[in-house]
């Protein structure tokens, strides 16, 4: 069984590489674990590598909702099963499942609590997660849903962090130098940049905005 996850540096995909990984030898099978770094190409390449090998099956963090579609069809075409997790594809009866979290409902509560410390009022920040991730606008979607109806709110800047601490810290140290103290809050796509973000923001001095991440 081919284990494909985003990046096993990241805590958060490491704990679904291990997990699947320990399951699937449990249950019989022998176990490839790779990590496609959000590399459609380096992807495809690994799913070119389990039709090669006639694997049982699949397991797939995706690098893309559109760009992974092709890859995961190839490996359907090949009798190889693809099952995903965390990330969906834009593409319905291909892979055997796709199993994701509610992204807009966590979005939402995540929103509500940012207000609720920001005072429902104040300027902040946006880092947004890889754009070609549906994750990433969805839970952009649900934190606007919720903070645009606050007419004290104001978005100061919305800058692409890609999941990434270090992406966050080094965007984070820029919007520093660029709005200061005028920054009360930072709301981020996910738990890695929030804290690149609070990293940066510690850096600065600046401990003392409101920090949050889904």
């Amino acid at each position: 069984m081919v284990i494909i996850m985003p990046d096993n540096s990241n805590t958060f995909f490491k704990a679904e590489a291990d997990a699947a990984d320990a399951r699937a030898q449990a249950l019989g099978y022998e176990t490839l674990v790779l990590d496609h770094q959000d590399d459609v190409t380096k992807q495809a390449t690994y799913i070119d590598n389990a039709i090669s090998k006639n694997a049982a099956a699949i397991i797939l963090d995706n690098a893309g909702a559109d760009a992974s579609i092709a890859a995961i069809q190839k490996a359907w075409d090949a009798g190889i099963p693809s099952f995903l997790i965390d990330r969906e594809i834009n593409k319905t009866g291909l892979a055997i499942s796709q199993i994701i979290s509610n992204n807009y409902q966590g979005a939402t509560l995540g929103g509500e609590e940012f207000v609720r410390l920001m005072g429902e009022t104040g300027k902040y920040i946006e880092l947004f997660g890889n754009p070609t991730d549906n994750n990433a606008h969805i839970r952009s979607q649900g934190y606007h849903d919720v903070i645009d109806q606050y007419t004290g709110m104001t978005m100061l800047a919305q800058e692409v962090a890609n999941w990434s601490q270090d992406e966050a810290f080094t965007n984070m140290e820029a919007l520093i130098s660029a709005h200061g103290a005028e920054i009360k809050g930072v709301i981020c796509g996910n738990d890695t940049m929030a804290l690149g973000a609070q990293a940066a923001l510690d850096a600065a001095g600046m401990g003392d905005v409101i920090v949050a991440g889904f």
